[in-house]
């Protein structure tokens, strides 16, 4: 039995399209072992190669596309809602106002800088981003994950990132955020099991999501409560979570595409060739 280490963050999200993996619903012959880390680190880590599969931001994956091939599942989209640019009510951003970020191979902060290339960014862990804004730190932050649900009422959107999205992507396209990606060191024939046993975990926890939510709550493995974890995961954990779909491969090319002539890629990339060859098991086992 081999061992395998799946790397995710500790949101919501990221967790719910894992478990199912973890309580033994959806099995493997090999060894699947988790560790649980913010997304920016886990991006930073992606770039060294440490872990076999790896959550991502969308946003940094032209970096890694040599060392690591992107999965079609576990992915994250926004459909009509995403990140928020917030500020303190009563307040006037200037053209280069402060603003906290989560990362700096974050989707959000490359779609952010293409939108505010005058703005002076800090980098905060997401957690810490609200009360930045409110201490003074900073004039803005950009919320993520669970934080976009609720937020001090002192605080007001000055832009969602989805219509930032929208304006400069040039169509109604869904806002790319974060999935996953397997090294390419791994024999192809067991990458490819590796990504059905992930996208498996993922339609098993869809369809059953009362009682996977229930289980991770009665574990406290979810920072927010029901209520807010239930709202959380059917924005982001959902039925096109499961297996990226043909609008979804659109809106990324067109993500890389923009970063592409923003100056923040080298070379522009078309997202079709950096899937897992998934006919390669058809042909090996015919």
């Amino acid at each position: 039995m081999r061992e395998i280490t799946v790397a995710h963050s500790p949101d919501a999200d990221d967790i719910f399209m894992y478990y199912a993996i973890k309580f033994g619903w959806v099995r493997h012959e090999d060894s699947f072992n988790n560790i649980a880390l913010d997304i920016e680190t886990l991006n930073v880590e992606a770039l060294k190669g440490t872990y076999e599969i790896s959550a991502i931001s969308f946003g940094m994956y032209p970096l890694i596309k040599d060392d690591y091939a992107l999965l079609r599942t576990a992915v994250s989209f926004g459909e009509g809602y995403g990140p928020k640019l917030v500020k303190k009510k009563n307040t006037t951003l200037k053209r280069d106002f402060s603003v906290a970020l989560s990362g700096k191979y974050t989707t959000n902060a490359l779609l952010f800088k293409i939108k505010y290339p005058d703005a002076k960014i800090k980098y905060y862990n997401f957690l810490e981003i609200e009360d930045a804004v409110l201490n003074g730190e900073v004039d803005a932050g950009v919320l993520i994950h669970e934080s976009i649900l609720t937020y001090h009422n002192s605080l007001n959107v000055e832009a969602e990132l989805w219509n930032i999205w929208q304006e400069l992507a040039g169509e109604n396209l869904p806002l790319p955020l974060g999935g996953m990606a397997i090294r390419r060191t791994i024999p192809l024939h067991r990458s490819n099991q590796y990504e059905l046993t992930l996208t498996k975990a993922v339609d098993v926890g869809n369809k059953n999501k009362r009682v996977l939510s229930n289980m991770l709550n009665e574990r406290n493995l979810i920072r927010v409560n029901d209520e807010k974890l239930q709202k959380y995961l059917s924005l982001y954990a959902n039925d096109n979570s499961v297996t990226l779909n043909k609008l979804q491969i659109k809106a990324l090319n067109r993500l890389y595409k923009l970063g592409y002539e923003a100056g923040y890629y080298d070379e522009p990339i078309d997202i079709n060739n950096y899937f897992l060859p998934s006919e390669y098991n058809e042909q090996r086992f015919s």
